[in-house]
């Protein structure tokens, strides 16, 4: 790929999305974002309104030379899985990836390459295994959602393109996702360990996930599952510690399993399966193709996000 060229990112007014867009046009693409609803302005990006089902053609249209498309959709499972949030994880990420299939059939210069998001918790969440690309499915919504949505991308992708899914871990950024808050609760000394503290966590800076997508959109020997994790994944208990350490908290407040139900259900509005459930996994793929990785360890990671 070469500077100016268009890369499109549906889905993309997230955290993910956004930090994607920076790093994409600080290395000289246009990138152009596809949602909902408009992020704040800013110069890294243009963006054009999605609603992630309707084949309108104000969207389909930025398809049509694109270098490259990104699909990071999908309504956030950071909720209460009520039928209803079930119903919407599940129809958001399936109904959108069948709508770019759509628009990249009507499109006279589809985009050669296509890289598609899924998620490490396809593989559900064993107490002990380490997972990686080649590890069975596991059970559950996580892993359902997410062997809908690949299959999705399956009939989705055309057979020209180059296709690529990243099956995503625990991303850690300054700017969004989960780490503030925990970086927050760590703090003000409540970073203990969640339930037992035995449960992986598969862990990931930001920048080795924007260096991933790189690579994905630019390498041709890159397709398939890969497992977007860095290759140290750590137990909640040591990745709690690792966090009080950074801040400079001496103590953390162990939050027993019937507390952290409570307390993400009644006042984070949040699952606590996301904390109390997790799991090992390891990039196996990415290795093998030589990813060098900005950030194995978590101490590392976790000095350049704090400082």
């Amino acid at each position: 790929m070469a500077s100016n060229d268009k890369i499109v990112i549906a889905g993309g007014s997230g955290f993910l999305g956004l930090s994607l867009a920076r790093r994409l046009s600080g290395d000289g693409y246009e990138v152009v974002l596809l949602s909902r609803n408009a992020p704040p302005s800013a110069p890294e990006y243009r963006h054009t309104p999605w609603d992630a089902r309707s084949p309108e053609d104000a969207w389909v249209s930025e398809l049509n030379g694109a270098v490259a498309l990104v699909n990071l959709a999908g309504r956030t499972v950071d909720c209460i899985k009520t039928p209803e949030h079930r119903d919407e994880i599940l129809r958001s990420r399936v109904e959108s990836t069948r709508a770019l299939g759509r628009a990249v059939r009507a499109v006279d210069a589809p985009p050669p390459v296509w890289v598609q998001m899924s998620t490490a918790h396809i593989h559900g969440d064993p107490p002990e295994l380490v997972c990686d690309e080649e590890s069975a499915i596991g059970e559950g919504l996580a892993p359902l959602v997410g062997r809908a949505w690949e299959d999705e991308f399956a009939s989705a992708v055309l057979p020209e393109m180059r296709g690529v899914v990243l099956r995503t871990s625990f991303v850690l950024g300054k700017g969004g996702g989960a780490f503030p808050k925990l970086r927050a609760l760590a703090r003000f000394g409540l970073g203990g360990r969640a339930g037992h503290g035995r449960q992986g966590i598969s862990w990931l800076h930001e920048s080795d996930m924007n260096g991933i997508f790189v690579r994905a959109l630019t390498d041709e020997s890159m397709r398939g599952v890969f497992m977007a994790t860095a290759p140290n994944p750590v137990s909640n208990a040591e990745f709690m510690r690792e966090l009080r350490r950074t801040v400079g908290m001496p103590i953390g407040l162990p939050a027993p399993a019937p507390m952290v139900r409570l307390g993400a259900r009644f006042v984070m509005r949040s699952d606590p399966e996301l904390v109390l459930l997790r799991r090992y996994c390891v990039p196996t793929r990415l290795k093998e193709l030589g990813f060098e990785f900005e950030f194995e360890e978590l101490r590392a990671a976790l000095n350049d996000l704090c400082e």
